[in-house]
C-alpha cells in the first residue's frame, strides 16, 4: 500500500490504516502512536460495563445525573458546573462555536490537529504563536508570548501540551484569565500526573465565568472506544451547549464505566507508579540512539527529534517490526524531523528501543 497525503491518518491510533499498510491484521500492530494507558481498561470499568448490559434497551438519562454527581464529588464541584460529552472531540466543537463569536482564537503551535477542525467548522480566525523550543535545553523553559488586544480574543491551550508534552505551570496561565474573553484549557492528559504534580485550573472555574476546562476519561483509563470526556465551566455556558447538541451523546456503558473508574484509586496509583519508571526507561533508551533526541516532558508520550525522516522510520518499523509510531507531518511546525511515541509497558518500550537502534544503524 502506498502512503499518500490523503491516506495518511491525521491522528494516532489508526490501526486499520497501519495494518493495511503492513499487510497484517490490526491486532498484530504494537501501537505507539496513540497515547493511551497500556495498563487498562481497569477491572472496575469492565465489571461496571458487564453489570449494566441490561441498560442497552433503555435510553440514557439525558442529564447524566449520576455521572455528573460522581465527577462533582471527584473534583469537589457542584454537578451543575459539569457536562459529559462524547469524548473531548465533541466538546471541542462547542468550544469552537463559542470562540467563533470573538475576534480571534490564539493557539500555541504546534497544536493538536483537532483544534483546527473545531475552529474551522465555525470559521474562527486563528492566531498562531509558536512555542517550539530548543530541545537541548533540558529545563524546557517556555517564554509565553504577549498577545495584542487579548480582551477581544479567546485562547485554547492544552496542558500538558500536545505534542511536546510540556507542562505549563499554573502560575504562568493565571494572567490569561484576566486578559482574554474566553480561556479554554484542554487538560486531557493532566490526570497522568499525580495530584501533587498537577497544574490544573479546575478549582478556579467558579471564580471565572470565562474559563473552560476540558477533561478526558478515556486516555488515562484506556477506554478510547467508549468515547467519554467532560467540560467544567459556568452552568449558563453548559446549558447553551446542551441546547445545541444532539440528545444522548454519551452511551449508558460509558456512563457506567466512568462512574466506576473515578473511584478506582488503586488503578490511579498503579498508573502513576508505572509511568514514572516507564517514561524514564523510554527517554533514556531513545537518548542513547544516535540521531534521536527526545524532549523531556510531563505526559505519557515523548516527542522525538530525528535526523532520519519520521515518515521513513514509521514505514520501516511498520513493515519490519509491526510497530506503529506517530509521524508529525500533521504538525506543520514539526514536519518530518520529529515523531511522537506513547509510553507503554517496559517490555514494549524495550522492543521499540531495540528496533529503532537497529533501524538507525541500518539506514545510516
Amino acid at each position: 500500500m502506498q502512503v499518500t497525503d490523503r491516506s495518511r491518518p491525521m491522528h494516532g491510533g489508526n490501526r486499520q490504516w497501519a495494518a493495511s499498510f503492513a499487510g497484517i491484521a490490526p491486532e498484530q500492530i504494537l501501537d505507539f502512536s496513540a497515547s493511551i494507558n497500556p495498563l487498562g481498561p481497569p477491572k472496575s470499568a469492565i465489571a461496571a460495563i458487564q453489570s449494566h448490559l441490561t441498560e442497552l434497551n433503555h435510553y440514557p438519562d439525558p442529564e447524566y445525573t449520576l455521572l455528573r454527581q460522581a465527577l462533582g464529588k471527584f473534583h469537589q464541584l457542584s454537578p451543575e458546573w459539569i457536562l459529559a460529552g462524547n469524548g473531548v472531540a465533541e466538546l471541542l466543537t462547542w468550544v469552537g462555536r463559542d470562540l467563533s463569536q470573538l475576534s480571534a482564537t490564539v493557539l500555541f503551535t504546534p497544536a493538536f490537529t483537532d483544534y483546527y477542525r473545531a475552529l474551522k467548522t465555525f470559521d474562527c480566525q486563528v492566531e498562531k504563536h509558536p512555542i517550539l523550543f530548543n530541545n537541548q535545553d533540558l529545563n524546557l523553559q517556555v517564554e509565553l508570548p504577549q498577545i495584542i488586544n487579548s480582551h477581544t480574543k479567546g485562547i485554547l491551550i492544552n496542558n500538558p501540551h500536545n505534542p511536546t508534552g510540556y507542562l505549563f505551570s499554573r502560575d504562568s496561565l493565571l494572567p490569561y484569565l484576566e486578559q482574554f474573553a474566553l480561556v479554554v484549557i484542554d487538560e486531557a492528559f493532566m490526570d497522568f500526573l499525580s495530584p501533587e504534580q498537577q497544574q490544573s485550573l479546575i478549582d478556579l472555574v467558579p471564580l471565572h465565568p470565562n474559563l473552560v476546562i476540558l477533561r478526558s476519561l478515556t486516555k488515562f483509563y484506556s477506554l478510547p472506544g467508549l468515547r467519554l470526556g467532560y467540560a467544567i465551566t459556568h452552568p449558563d455556558r453548559l446549558q447553551r451547549w446542551q441546547a445545541w447538541r444532539d440528545p444522548w451523546c454519551v452511551n449508558a456503558l460509558a456512563v457506567a464505566a466512568g462512574i466506576a473508574v473515578l473511584e478506582d484509586h488503586e488503578f490511579q496509583q498503579q498508573t502513576w507508579t508505572w509511568l514514572a519508571v516507564a517514561r524514564s526507561q523510554l527517554f533514556t533508551g531513545l537518548s542513547q540512539i544516535t540521531g534521536l533526541n527526545p524532549l523531556p516532558n510531563a505526559a505519557n508520550y515523548l516527542l522525538v527529534k530525528t535526523e532520519i525522516a519520521g515518515s521513513i522510520l514509521q514505514k520501516e518499523l511498520l513493515q519490519n517490526e509491526q510497530i506503529l509510531i506517530r509521524d508529525c507531518l500533521s504538525f506543520p511546525e514539526l514536519g518530518d524531523r520529529y515523531f511522537r511515541v506513547a509510553i507503554r509497558l517496559e517490555i514494549e518500550n524495550k522492543r521499540l528501543i531495540e528496533s529503532l537502534s537497529c533501524l538507525s544503524c541500518k539506514i545510516k
